[in-house]
């Protein structure tokens, strides 16, 4: 294991990011849901501005946990399509499922966001977060969404991933900070000595709780 929880991950997580901060401070994308605690303590430590890009996973019926794609909140949907003709995912299937996440991801946008204006992408330096990379799918649809809205600067970062997917995401972000490829990967959680599930709840706290930075408090 190589962290305690995701607030320790977070921790680690911005201290590698802290030496290659340019001014402005940037924009801390969390994913939803696990990615938001991680992305609270970068957003903390560099003194950005925190915030959430939900991203659905579409997972393989029979085994949820296996994706077979993603989505984004404007409407990025991507599709391991190797996949889906290997299991004999049939199209009707296929869209239901694609029904019910977008029914999903925007419940979790009302919840985690309400009614305040769309996120502000265009010329600033944005980091994506999540608590790590397994197939890479929802965070490729992260980086997908966000590429349209034109940033200075997209960054990924995550505290641990499968190495293959990492390579997948490098392509298509400008920067890519992960701290451990292992390479008996098999899941996100074997790297944590604590990974519950993070409620709506917690992320609703953390996003509420926009602070000044730890540097500013103290001065």
């Amino acid at each position: 294991m190589y962290f305690r929880d995701r607030q320790d991950a977070g921790r680690q997580l911005a201290a590698a990011l802290k030496d290659d901060l340019r001014p402005p401070a940037p924009l801390v994308l969390g994913l939803p849901r696990g990615g938001v605690p991680v992305a609270f303590e970068i957003a903390q430590t560099l003194g950005g501005e925190l915030d959430v890009l939900v991203v659905r996973k579409l997972g393989v019926p029979w085994h949820p946990e296996l994706a077979m794609g993603a989505i984004a909140s404007n409407g990025i949907c991507i599709l391991n399509h190797d996949l889906i003709a290997r299991l004999g995912i049939r199209q009707e299937r296929l869209n239901a499922i694609i029904a019910d996440e977008t029914r999903e991801l925007k419940r979790r946008e009302l919840a985690y966001r309400g009614h305040r204006p769309p996120l502000r992408i265009t010329g600033r330096s944005v980091i994506v977060v999540d608590d790590g990379l397994a197939t890479g799918a929802t965070m490729q649809a992260a980086v997908e969404a966000l590429r349209k809205e034109v940033p200075a600067e997209l960054v990924v970062a995550v505290p641990v991933a499968a190495a293959d997917s990492l390579a997948e995401i490098a392509r298509l972000a400008d920067r890519v900070v992960c701290l451990h490829t292992p390479r008996d990967f098999m899941a996100v959680g074997q790297w944590y000595q604590t990974f519950g599930q993070t409620s709506d709840e917690e992320v609703i706290a953390l996003l509420a709780r926009q602070t000044s930075p730890p540097a500013a408090r103290d001065g």
